[in-house]
């Protein structure tokens, strides 16, 4: 029989955290942050993340256990997820991924192998180089000839990822994006529920503007002041985080406060459509609109623990 695994994912600002106790409290489940900035230490207000008391005592996975400077990516958070699901398994508790990062669940989901070649460091170095001196975008251009699809999917700022997807093709001659869909066909090993919270765009959109506001009255500027007199910089993957590169730019001189906050709340709302335009590419997702449920967290509860039962998830525990 599969082990079970749900997933609560959604645009960022849409409410996944507290719609995501309620679903833990109710299935004996545990927590595995699904969230490319969570992971990191002292990054707190910037990657708006949970604090010790929103928790409810319900344990959480994934959060603050790494420095800023060290390297996390897909594979490593493939890893690290089976390891906390393991652990969750083992105490007869059900794992719930949560969190904005479609990629990251799929790659749970899904099982997806990362280990298909060994990539090229030479020409990984050549790339790095290049963005150095030439800029992402020029990088970013240069995936959009060979792999139009993996270049919609993939910000010109992820560096790591358009490094991942070109190397990828220079190895092996194929998209990215054809070896990431071809995965994605694969079955699941998994007896699991995939939920897509969401609200209408614009509330969304205020309920980020209003984050944001929210973000700069708790000191993220002075978060990132922080980070940076310790001496991380905007090379580093982190720092690339949204609120973080913003600020830096602030701090260092590029521009003035206003219009850092101005960027950083546009650039989130980008990125919440490009969060919606993966979850609709997923199949057999379990849309939850807000609107729908006038924004009763009961009665999307309810709906969540009918879909559990009609797809024998927590069946699957016993």
């Amino acid at each position: 029989m599969k082990r079970p695994l749900i997933i609560l994912t959604g645009p960022t600002a849409v409410g996944k955290t507290s719609a995501s106790i309620n679903l833990a409290k109710a299935v004996n489940g545990e927590i595995i942050s699904a969230d490319s900035m969570q992971v990191y230490r002292h990054m707190d207000i910037g990657s708006a993340k949970i604090r010790a008391e929103e928790m409810e005592g319900i344990r959480h996975h994934l959060i603050d256990i790494l420095e800023p400077d060290e390297e996390f990516h897909v594979v490593r958070f493939q890893q690290l997820a089976k390891q906390a699901m393991e652990e969750i398994y083992g105490r007869g508790r059900i794992p719930i991924l949560v969190g904005g990062t479609g990629f990251y669940i799929q790659a749970v989901l899904y099982d997806i192998d990362f280990t298909e070649n060994d990539g090229d460091p030479a020409y990984r170095k050549e790339l790095e180089t290049l963005a150095q001196e030439q800029g992402a975008e020029t990088l970013h251009a240069r995936l959009k000839e060979v792999d139009p699809k993996s270049a919609e999917e993939i910000h010109a700022h992820n560096v790591k990822r358009v490094i991942r997807a070109l190397e990828y093709f220079h190895l092996t001659g194929q998209p990215i994006s054809a070896h990431n869909e071809e995965q994605r066909q694969k079955e699941s090993p998994y007896c699991f529920a995939y939920f897509v919270l969401n609200d209408d765009r614009a509330n969304l959109y205020r309920r980020i503007d209003k984050r944001v506001d929210q973000m700069m009255d708790e000191g993220l500027l002075e978060e990132v002041q922080l980070l940076k007199d310790m001496g991380y910089h905007k090379k580093m993957v982190s720092m690339q985080g949204l609120g973080y590169k913003e600020m830096l730019d602030h701090l260092d001189g590029i521009c003035p406060l206003e219009e850092a906050v101005r960027i950083l709340k546009r650039d989130t709302r980008h990125f919440a459509k490009r969060q919606l335009t993966w979850f609709k590419r997923e199949r057999d997702v379990i849309w939850l609109n807000k609107p729908d449920f006038h924004y009763d967290e009961t009665a999307i509860l309810n709906t969540m623990l009918e879909h559990l039962k009609e797809r024998g998830v927590l069946e699957s525990m016993r």
